[in-house]
Parts: C-alpha cells; sequence; structure tokens
C-alpha cells in the first residue's frame, strides 16, 4: 500500500501544478482552492508513503512522478512543445523512477 500512497501523492502533485497553472496566477478562486487541495492531498500521501519507506527513495519518486506527469499534461493540455531531445531525457527520467522502484 506504502507505493499506492507514493504513486497518488505523485499524481496530486501533477493535479495542483495543473490547477496551479489554470489559476492564472491564483486569480481564478476555483483553480487556486484546487491547488491547495492538491498540494494537501499530495503532501497528505507522501508523509503516509515516507513512514514505511525512505526518504531517499520516496522523494526523488514523488517528484520524478510530478515531472513527467506535469510534462504530458503541459504537452496534452497547454500545447507546450518539446524538442525531440527533450524527450530522450523524459525518457531517462522514467528509467530512473522504475530502476529507484525496481532496485529498493
Amino acid at each position: 500500500m506504502t507505493w499506492v500512497y507514493l504513486i497518488v501523492a505523485g499524481l496530486f502533485e501533477v493535479v495542483w501544478a495543473t490547477t496551479m497553472k489554470l489559476s492564472n496566477g491564483f486569480s481564478q478562486l476555483g483553480y487556486a482552492a484546487a491547488t491547495v487541495v492538491g498540494m494537501v492531498l499530495s503532501f497528505g500521501f507522501l508523509a503516509l508513503a515516507t513512514k514505511h519507506l525512505p526518504l531517499s527513495i520516496a522523494y526523488p519518486i514523488w517528484t520524478g512522478v510530478g515531472a513527467v506527469g506535469s510534462i504530458i499534461v503541459g504537452v496534452l493540455l497547454f500545447k507546450d512543445t518539446l524538442a525531440p531531445i527533450t524527450w530522450v531525457f523524459v525518457a531517462l527520467l522514467v528509467i530512473g523512477i522504475v530502476g529507484i522502484k525496481v532496485t529498493s
């Protein structure tokens, strides 16, 4: 269950990053509130995960899931364009996340 908490924490990191962008500098109250809720849930699930996982494992996976998820949301929702070489580094992030999980 600990790993589920960690993945959910990373997904809520994507939620709060996305809603923060949609809040337009916190000028849209609904999105601003969703950002705060997403942050609280993200940190809450991370706290649950770190009860049983070392911080040296949990934190990089949490940030990695958030980073990769935010990149995907940026490309799909906000039409961000990334250079092909950037996708290579995104793939390396995913490989790193999987590698940390497999070796821990």
